[in-house]
């Protein structure tokens, strides 16, 4: 210890504190802290064990204060230091506490707690060479141990040094007495020699790590682990009859594991060559699977797989052998089984092909086509649900909607009807009878959770926010439904509620849900600290390695993908319209009022204000006094669940600079998603606001690289040089630079060259002149170029063609979507403002989406409402309430529905 030495009472009782510490007797250790600051009230070290031990008892602030000042009467304490990054890392500043451990090892360099605690710290942070460093310093130490020698080695393997990290785990190795461990260490033996031939393999020694696999194979507890390891590794050193022999074995284990057939094709130089096969290699597969057809006559991925490379003929052959048992069994899965195949048109007509033979032959005879077996009612049922879902697929919502209530009509207790019942109906425009028709499902059974969630989902996606929420509360603990859904980390619901509040206006309370999300993963990074010392003492080494991995592509996941975009959204919204003090809107609703009124109306928001903040007020109290009562009545110590003192997102609202903050999110989804169209498109809108022009011109850049063709890139590229010809000339140094570099780049991209904007433009829409975005872009940029062009730039939209339009075939076919029809409608309505051409594009879409709640459709709830939109025919089961589905319901998703398309 550093400073003064305690006497040898006192050095006791420091003892005690830091016992009391470890032991978590954090009143205890306060006790003996109390008499040792009495007689030495400037003991650094004393000082600081009893900040830590506040820290402990949620007492931050008296805690940092207490350590400062021990620090500050003792410089030179290692304990003091020591402490104090402890205090950094319990309040995840862990940059200030790897400075703080730094300082402590300069005084105490051969200190092993402090060197384990940075290590942890490094590992966290990815600071990797300073990782290496601190593991060699524990091994220099204490070779003795073994977690010293593996952590070593690992932290040579993800700093991209696999053949050191080999040399170590070989050193470890020779420091072991016994050939075989002892029983109860076999299986952290076991893990080790199966990493260490991962990590050969990642050195580039395949043939090593066989060698190694085979040398130590009886030591090796993981026999599956084993056979799969060398299969791939004689697939890369080209020993195909030993992989295939090994593959084939472990089929017979386990017919259904896709990667064993995937190994198998590999083997027999049948893998496809970026996804497609030769008709030879079709060939061949074909007889291979017929094969373990026979051979696994009840796997299901040995059937379900030649369906990926079959064509024609063999292809509707085996299709239709494939699905029969499925829906003679009725799995309601089975479509989902298929999706994947919709990406091939030829296959998607053979599939109607036998779903609609199937369905004859089920309706004339109760049999399959060519089989004189009558088929239960139930396979009907599910032939109907399947075709359904098909022509829901293919954008033909009339026959979906047909085949799916002849379903019902059959069977109408079965409740994934109703629930693909309402997904028709969403991808037809209606979300409020879609949400009636998950509520109707949801009702047939009330103790389904899932049934619940897939209503809460519907009802956001009506904008019908309220009722959500309590539908959601149903199945959370003691009705806490906001906090029990935060801390279940229910990302989905979070994200589609900030989606509806988007819509409807409420940037508040979008940003309150998005940012929720982003909480979500900051705490799944700060999960992963306890594992970098549990994964060592377990020895679940390639598991530890495949979890760092994962971390450092975290925040490419989809979610956050999500909630990033959808949040940097709503912070250029509120730039772009920033949101007035609730005193201005007072003063706005009031000043058109007489004076005698103006008065009354002021006492009366006084009042209401007033009382919401005693609300609050007592509200927060309530939930500070919670306590948890125990099954046997005694009450245990308050729930410590923070305070929000923001519920509604006023603060997220009114932020200085919207801007800025959208960039924390922006400089994230550049790092891991950068192959993101998205990404970049969002970086330009922030850019190019901010004025940092050459920033937005290297967003553009990277768009065009990952899709030139895109309306959107056509955008961001016409708007960027459109604001640069009209800047005037540069009057600094500086800004002739950045002007000289613009204009060389603009030389070089050949999408401009030395054209002019207009030409460009004209250009694009030649080239592009078939598709329904690509002419809103062209139009909206001709506006954008010439606004006294105006009905030039509409005649553009409304020259559309829809080549089906008029011929009652359906839109599926014509490739018109409602999303952006949607888009178009808002075009013409927000950027053009011409309420006629919006008017006469909106009953054109009318026509042909007839189910569009937003289009008011002629079959849209909106128009016949929803009790009959949807079908209800037996009140006994269901009752529409006009509280659920009422006007105000339909009116705000009739004006929400998907107006964050107006953003783009």
């Amino acid at each position: 210890m550093g400073g003064p030495a305690l006497p040898p009472k006192e050095n006791n009782l420091f003892k005690l504190i830091v016992k009391s510490y470890e032991t978590k007797q954090y009143k205890k250790g306060l006790k003996a802290s109390d008499q040792i600051l009495r007689k030495f009230p400037e003991h650094g070290e004393t000082l600081a064990m009893k900040g830590l031990i506040l820290n402990c008892m949620d007492r931050k602030a008296e805690a940092f204060e207490l350590v400062r000042k021990g620090l500050k009467n003792d410089l030179k304490s290692h304990v003091c230091w020591h402490v104090y990054g402890l205090l950094y890392r319990s309040d995840r500043d862990y940059r200030e506490a790897i400075k703080c451990y730094r300082c402590a090892l300069r005084i105490d360099p051969e200190n092993i707690q402090i060197l384990r605690d940075l290590s942890l710290l490094q590992a966290q942070m990815r600071e990797l060479v300073g990782f290496v460093e601190t593991r060699r310093q524990l091994l220099t130490l204490k070779p003795s141990h073994r977690n010293n020698w593996i952590g070593f080695a690992i932290a040579h393997h993800i700093n991209h040094e696999p053949a050191m990290a080999v040399n170590i785990l070989d050193a470890y190795e020779g420091t072991l007495e016994e050939d075989f461990p002892p029983e109860s260490e076999r299986y952290e033996h076991s893990e080790m020699l199966l990493y260490k031939a991962t990590v050969l393999e990642e050195a580039g020694q395949p043939e090593k790590a066989l060698e190694e696999l085979a040398k130590k194979e009886e030591k090796i507890v993981d026999k599956l682990g084993l056979r799969e390891h060398r299969a791939s590794l004689y697939l890369q050193t080209n020993h195909v009859a030993e992989a295939e022999e090994i593959y084939r074995k472990l089929l017979d284990v386990n017919p259904d594991n896709y990667l064993y057939y995937e190994g198998v094709q590999k083997c027999l130089g049948l893998a496809p060559n970026g996804g497609i096969y030769t008709s030879e290699q079709v060939q061949k597969l074909e007889q291979v699977y017929n094969d373990l057809c026979k051979k696994y006559p009840r796997s299901a991925a040995a059937k379900r797989i030649p369906l990926d490379f079959l064509e024609e003929d063999a292809f509707k052959a085996a299709f239709e052998q494939y699905v029969r048992p499925v829906l003679k069994k009725g799995v309601p899965s089975l479509f989902s089984d298929l999706r994947s195949l919709y990406s091939h048109p030829r296959k998607v007509e053979m599939m109607e092909e036998v779903f609609l033979k199937i369905v004859t032959s089920l309706e004339t005879s109760k049999t399959f086509p060519g089989s004189s077996d009558v088929e239960s009612p139930s396979t009907y049922l599910w032939t109907l649900y399947l075709l359904a879902q098909h022509f829901d697929q293919r954008r033909q919502y009339e026959k979906a909607l047909s085949y799916i209530d002849q379903a019902i009509a059959h069977t109408p207790t079965v409740i994934d009807l109703y629930l693909v019942k309402g997904r028709i109906k969403k991808h037809a425009g209606d979300p409020v009878a879609a949400a009636a028709l998950a509520d109707e499902a949801r009702t047939m059974d009330l103790a389904d959770r899932f049934l619940n969630s897939e209503c809460v989902k519907r009802m956001l996606q009506a904008d019908q926010v309220e009722l959500a929420e309590k539908t959601a509360v149903l199945f959370t603990k003691d009705g806490d439904q906001h906090n029990n859904l935060f801390d279940m980390q229910c990302m989905w619901y979070e994200l589609a509620s900030g989606d509806s509040h988007f819509r409807q206006g409420n940037m508040g309370k979008a940003l309150k849900k998005y940012l929720s999300v982003e909480k979500h993963y900051n705490d799944m990074v700060e999960d992963q600290f306890d594992f970098h010392t549990y994964c060592l003492r377990k020895m679940t080494l390639r598991a530890y390695i495949r979890m760092l991995r994962f971390q450092d592509h975290l925040h490419s996941h989809r979610f956050f993908f999500r909630a990033a975009t959808s949040a940097i959204r709503c912070y250029i919204k509120l730039h772009d319209s920033p949101p007035k003090a609730v005193a201005e809107e007072q003063e706005a609703v009031i000043a058109g009022l007489p004076a005698a009124e103006r008065k009354k109306m002021r006492q009366k928001l006084r009042k209401a204000e007033a009382k919401a903040k005693k609300e609050a007020e007592e509200k927060a109290k309530e939930e500070i006094a919670a306590v948890v009562t125990s099954k046997g009545g005694k009450k245990a110590t308050h729930v410590s669940r923070p305070v929000d003192t923001d519920p509604d997102g006023d603060k997220l609202l009114h932020v200085e600079d919207p801007l800025s903050e959208a960039l924390k999110y922006l400089r994230l989804l550049q790092e891991h998603s950068a192959d993101a169209l998205e990404t970049h498109l969002l970086a330009f809108e922030v850019y190019f606001r901010k004025g940092k022009k050459l920033l937005a011109l290297q967003a553009v850049k990277k768009q065009l690289v990952l899709d030139p063709s895109s309306p959107d890139v056509h955008r961001c590229l016409i708007r960027l040089f459109e604001s640069l010809d009209k800047q005037p000339k540069p009057d600094s140094h500086a800004d002739e630079i950045i002007h000289n570099v613009i204009a060389m780049e603009r030389a070089s991209l050949k999408e401009l060259g030395s054209k002019s904007l207009l030409d460009v433009n004209r250009d694009f829409l030649e080239a592009h002149g078939d598709s329904l975005k690509h002419r809103a872009a062209a139009a909206e940029i001709s506006l954008l170029l010439s606004p006294e062009a105006k009905s030039e730039a509409i005649k553009i939209v409304e020259d559309s063609s829809e080549d089906h339009a008029s011929s009652g075939v359906p839109p599926a076919k014509s490739g018109w979507l409602l999303k952006d029809c949607v888009a178009v409608h808002q075009l013409l309505e927000i950027s053009f403002k011409d309420a006629a051409a919006a008017s006469r594009w909106s009953a054109r879409c009318a026509e042909l989406f007839p189910y569009s709640i937003y289009f008011k459709g002629a079959k849209s709830s909106a128009v016949v409402g929803v009790a009959n939109t949807i079908g209800l025919n037996h009140s006994d089961k269901v009752e529409v309430e006009s509280g659920r589905v009422g006007e105000k319901d339909l009116s705000v998703s009739v004006n929400g529905c998907l107006r964050d398309l107006a953003l783009n």
